[in-house]
């Protein structure tokens, strides 16, 4: 499924947290959102950053989004955005009116993508629709640790990032099955449906509980009904190919990096 204004903030803002040893940097802290429901997506989430220095660590839960692509596990990507006003899209967002609100529609809000939370491996925006390492199915976890970017702690900073987990259900979403089916935005070789934002929450500054644990890429927990290897990927060319979507097949570019 297809990126600052900086607040002068004491060294130890409020639930800021040093690693020993080590000066505690401007986005120290932990962050979280109750993700709320886009396009008529059924699902629930809830996201809980903890950031210590260049580490963050990721608690996220999903449930009730779409499960299949016809018998396999629905692959969701997931993304940090920042970089502009911080906010999750409305219906008054959908400008051509086909009844799904897409990325592209939805980026004045959000921003584009500063990294994406796959399930194990890089994070980087590149990976941003590698459904190899996608949540898969309606109902998962990841819980990890990786790598931030300045850009990244600075939008948790001053209160302009947003997650989104991507992915409709074609059986709710009040979009009609030709502009689901659309070319989508990020991808013409993916439907529009399949890369529009599911689930999005602002970023909120809360109190850390515990420091993080473990290095970077400790790898997820993906909790489905079918095991991750039969989502009906296939390498193909430096790409993969998301099988049975929609009733259709789709080549996706791993490369992908467009908010």
């Amino acid at each position: 499924m297809n990126k600052m204004r900086l607040l002068a903030v004491p060294a130890l803002a409020l639930g800021a947290v040093a690693m020993a040893g080590s000066p505690a940097m401007a986005a120290d802290g932990s962050y979280s959102s109750t993700l709320g429901q886009v396009n008529g997506t059924t699902g629930t989430g809830t996201v809980t950053i903890d950031v210590v220095g260049d580490q963050a660590t990721i608690d996220l839960q999903v449930s009730g989004l779409a499960e299949t692509f016809q018998g396999a596990p629905y692959p969701h990507v997931q993304h940090i955005h920042g970089g502009a006003a911080g906010v999750c899209p409305t219906p008054a967002n959908d400008a051509n009116g086909d009844g799904i609100i897409s990325v592209t529609e939805s980026a004045p809000g959000y921003g584009g993508i500063l990294a994406t939370v796959t399930t194990s491996g890089p994070t980087t925006p590149a990976e941003a629709l590698n459904l190899q390492l996608a949540g898969q199915g309606g109902t998962y976890t990841i819980q990890r640790t990786f790598t931030i970017d300045a850009a990244t702690q600075a939008a948790l900073e001053n209160g302009t990032a947003v997650f989104n987990v991507h992915g409709l259900d074609p059986a709710t979403t009040p979009s009609t099955p030709e502009a689901f089916n659309a070319p989508s935005d990020l991808d013409p070789a993916l439907p529009a449906g399949a890369t529009a934002p599911a689930l999005c929450g602002t970023l909120v500054a809360t109190q850390m509980g515990a420091l993080p644990s473990g290095g970077a890429d400790t790898g997820a927990t993906v909790e489905t009904a079918a095991t991750p290897a039969s989502a009906g990927l296939i390498a193909l060319g430096g790409g993969v190919v998301l099988a049975g979507a929609v009733g259709g097949t789709y080549a996706v570019r791993r490369s992908m990096a467009k908010a």
